[in-house]
């Protein structure tokens, strides 16, 4: 019988064997794992500084992004937005609207020429007078009484020249017997030639006083209307009105035509021709536009307001306009070349001149302008700017060019 060596196990004994020594390992590993043994303890804090390390990370992440989104806001913020406009390259000098000063075709004070009271006026204000009308009438005692005296002169000089006449005649008889001297008969004529100077003195004397005293009849000039009475019945009348303080009796005046005064900018003045038609409004009644014709100019630019005074005549028929009225004047003249009209809220009044503030590539521009004629809520440009030129609205007091602006297109129709 073979008996199997004591070293040999049998294979269920192996088993338990090799349980047995797997048994110890097992244990062991767990017990390295232990939290209370010291390889547990580092992994743990390996895990934990890692955890820091990405909480740390993390934070600092989300810091630079506030941060940069905080510059970002910032220098958007710092960039200021602009409201822009385009101007306009239809340019409003098609229709030139200027005022104007209306004035009757013909106008006079009417004064006094003799010294007196008034004894009767026949027409107040608004009243139509016709030439040759009588519109008052003076007293004038004074000029009556002188009247008489130099009458009843000329009546004793006209006496003293029929004697006079008499004894030349008489005398050049005698001087034909050689009755009498030479000498004689020449005093004689000298003597009926001065009767007949004094004759005519005294006659022009009375014609001076004849026209004094027709003039206590104050007469209408021409045909017209009265627009002022400054007497009554009483009032004491100084002759003539280059006396200190001369009293107008009546203003008389024409409306059935009227005379329009109007000062046309120089820059318009070539533009401005005798006979063409100008059209007349006023605030009275805007819906009525009455026509009236250009029919001279002064040819000269005063050197005050550098303006050239123009004068429109217009039909006032039917009275629709009043002498003294304030009205508005409307040229036809032809646009011109390369302007462009801006809202007057663009303008830049500085040291450097007229100015409005353009934004090219993102950044202000201040451009220098010429401005034409001023329509109050805009204003004609004729050089500087161009129709796609973008106009800051408003600028403030504090813009310089290359500054940095964010543009804003205004899409308002009418600007204020």
């Amino acid at each position: 019988m073979i008996t199997a060596p004591e070293n040999e196990m049998q294979p269920q004994d192996k088993a338990s064997t090799m349980q047995t020594d797997v048994v110890p390992a097992h244990h062991e590993t767990v017990q390295a794992n232990t939290p209370g043994s010291p390889g547990g303890g580092r992994t743990i804090g390996v895990l934990a500084a890692l955890v820091l390390l990405v909480a740390i990370g993390y934070g600092l992440h989300i810091r630079s992004a506030h941060e940069k989104q905080l510059v970002h806001a910032t220098d958007e913020a710092a960039i200021q937005t602009v409201h822009v406009v385009r101007p306009s390259s239809r340019s409003s000098a098609e229709d030139l609207t200027l005022p104007g000063n209306v004035q009757a075709f013909t106008e006079t004070p009417i004064y006094s020429r003799t010294n007196g009271y008034l004894r009767k006026w026949y027409f107040d204000i608004g009243a139509h007078v016709r030439k040759g009308q009588l519109l008052a009438e003076i007293e004038t005692p004074e000029v009556d009484q002188q009247l008489q005296q130099s009458r009843a002169e000329l009546e004793r000089m006209q006496a003293n020249m029929e004697l006079a006449g008499v004894t030349s005649k008489r005398w050049e008889n005698l001087l034909a017997k050689h009755a009498v001297s030479q000498q004689e008969t020449d005093q004689a004529r000298s003597n009926y030639i001065a009767a007949q100077a004094a004759v005519d003195a005294s006659r022009a004397n009375v014609r001076r006083l004849e026209q004094l005293q027709s003039y206590e009849r104050i007469i209408a000039p021409f045909d017209g209307v009265i627009t002022a009475r400054n007497t009554d019945i009483g009032d004491l009348i100084d002759a003539g009105s280059g006396s200190a303080n001369p009293r107008e009796l009546f203003h008389l005046a024409t409306t059935g035509k009227l005379r329009v005064y109007v000062s046309v900018p120089e820059v318009y003045a070539d533009s401005i021709h005798d006979g063409d038609i100008a059209m007349l409004t006023q605030d009275a009644n805007p819906g009525v536009k009455i026509p009236g014709k250009i029919v001279r100019n002064a040819n000269a630019i005063d050197h005050m307001t550098r303006t050239l005074n123009v004068e429109v005549d217009a039909d006032n028929r039917d009275n629709e306009l009043l002498p003294g009225a304030y009205v508005f004047v409307h040229f036809h003249v032809p646009a011109a070349a390369h302007t462009v009209t801006i809202p007057s809220n663009t303008l830049l009044f500085r040291s450097e001149g007229m100015q409005v503030g353009v934004v090219r590539n993102d950044h202000v521009q201040l451009v220098q302008v010429t401005i034409g004629q001023d329509y109050g809520s805009s204003v004609e440009v004729t050089s500087g700017l161009a129709p796609n030129d973008e106009i800051i609205l408003d600028p403030s007091d504090s813009l310089a060019s290359g500054m940095q602006v964010q543009a804003q297109l205004d899409t308002t129709k009418e600007r204020p």
